[in-house]
């Protein structure tokens, strides 16, 4: 199948060479010239386990191609995906000008039958809007062409994007139209379709929903076990302890019921704030919703007091070692991380870092250039030099089994605060450290 791919992100990389390397022929289309120009040269911008050498394979094989050309791309695909961002505005809504600028560019230049597929996290009733452009753009041209608007979320976790998209959990197909649709978007996926049949059909609204209602009842597990963390501290229970005691019903299970400094990336937060945008427009009152995202709003500032009260609120001039920047493992993505959120708060005391993460030292720099109180060291040891104490941010596995004697003896003071419950309390203490986590150990 011939299949264009409009936006070079991450869910549009990750779609296009996944569509090619099960033998189709993809094009992906982007706006940024310097992007595409390097993405021809097989070199990904993005930090994602597998996803370069897949990109690289397809680029020599000739099933996967990079351009700017939107003309070109409109005419050569039948399937027109639309996988670019629809980044938060000022009031929470989706921002939906990139959507509908594809729409508009598609229905300027196709001249027969289309299904352009909305991959895009996108509001209830974008497909109207999208289906409405391009309708305008063929009405404006004169020209009568026949197409049809489906909603197929993607539902890919960063760190674990190939093997979620090649082994999904579900296909969400939303379609007003089945008996053309349906045949071909189950071609499109048979190849990732074999075990046993994972499509499900249903109508477009739906489908716009389902995707918002997956992320924010995620969003809601890790909301609800950072409140319950909070409840654990004052009473003297351990949350890890509760945690193992819930996630054994397996109504509940351990997936995302892990307590922390909050969740990030690009996901969670925007699509919560999106989601009461799309409730207040209607008149509901999403109390629930408001409550996840007030709750992760606090859960680095938790973190920050665990810090300041130790330091009985001296901060001015210590040095941190700060472990993990990436808002999870396994990803450079830095997009309402805690650990921002968490840095911010200590530089506002005067404080310095001192940080390390295996892949997001790029992003970082590009974030926050060269600051006197940011300090990018080469190894997680490098941090801890000179350090008051050791914050840990992010789960990486490279954090989970250090040298604590090392760490001991670089730090100022043996203080760890850990934003993940890597560590065992008991085990810290009789190492000799001062350990705060998350419903655990210190308040």
């Amino acid at each position: 199948m011939r299949i264009s791919v409009f936006g070079s992100g991450y869910v549009g990389l990750v779609t296009g060479a996944c569509f090619a390397e099960v033998g189709n022929h993809v094009c992906c289309v982007d706006v940024d010239v310097q992007k595409v120009a390097a993405l021809q040269q097989g070199n990904v911008p993005i930090h994602e386990p597998g996803l370069a050498a897949l990109v690289k394979t397809n680029l020599a094989m000739g099933r996967l191609q990079f351009t700017t050309d939107v003309v070109q791309a409109v005419k050569q695909s039948e399937i027109q995906c639309i996988a670019v961002g629809t980044p938060p505005d000022e009031d929470g809504s989706a921002d939906l000008q990139y959507v509908l600028q594809v729409a508009q560019t598609i229905g300027q230049q196709m001249t027969d039958y289309k299904l352009i597929i909305d991959k895009s996290t996108v509001p209830v009733g974008t497909a109207d809007k999208v289906r409405e452009t391009v309708q305008a753009a063929l009405n404006a041209r004169g020209v009568v062409c026949h197409f049809d608007v489906v909603s197929n979320p993607e539902f890919l976790k960063e760190g674990a994007a190939l093997e979620d998209f090649t082994k999904p959990d579900r296909i969400v197909i939303g379609t007003d139209n089945p008996d053309q649709v349906v045949p071909i978007m189950r071609e499109l996926y048979t190849p990732f379709n074999r075990n046993h049949n994972k499509l499900i059909i249903m109508d477009i609204r739906s489908a716009e929903l389902t995707k918002y209602a997956a992320n924010a009842i995620l969003a809601t597990k890790i909301s609800f076990m950072n409140e319950i963390a909070l409840i654990a501290e004052q009473v003297g229970a351990d949350i890890e302890q509760v945690r193992i005691g819930i996630g054994s019903d397996p109504r509940i299970g351990f997936h995302f019921i892990y307590p922390g400094c909050g969740y990030g990336g690009s996901c969670f937060p925007k699509d919560v704030q999106a989601l009461i945008y799309t409730a207040q427009q209607f008149g509901v009152d999403t109390r629930i919703l408001k409550a996840i995202e007030a709750v992760n709003q606090q859960q680095p500032q938790v973190l920050f007091q665990k810090i300041n009260n130790h330091f009985q609120g001296q901060l001015l001039g210590r040095r941190f070692a700060l472990w993990g920047l990436a808002f999870k493992p396994d990803t450079d993505d830095m997009r309402e991380a805690p650990s921002r959120k968490l840095m911010a708060a200590l530089w506002e005391q005067g404080a310095i870092i001192q940080a390390y993460d295996p892949e997001a030292m790029p992003e970082t720099r590009r974030l926050y250039g060269e600051r006197v109180d940011l300090l990018l060291c080469d190894t997680p040891e490098a941090t801890l030099q000179n350090a008051d104490a050791l914050i840990i941010v992010t789960e990486w596995k490279l954090f989970r089994s250090p040298d604590f004697d090392l760490i001991k003896a670089y730090l100022k003071f043996p203080v760890i605060f850990d934003g993940r419950n890597l560590y065992d309390p008991q085990r810290m203490q009789s190492r000799g450290f001062t350990y705060y986590a998350i419903g655990r150990g210190k308040i």
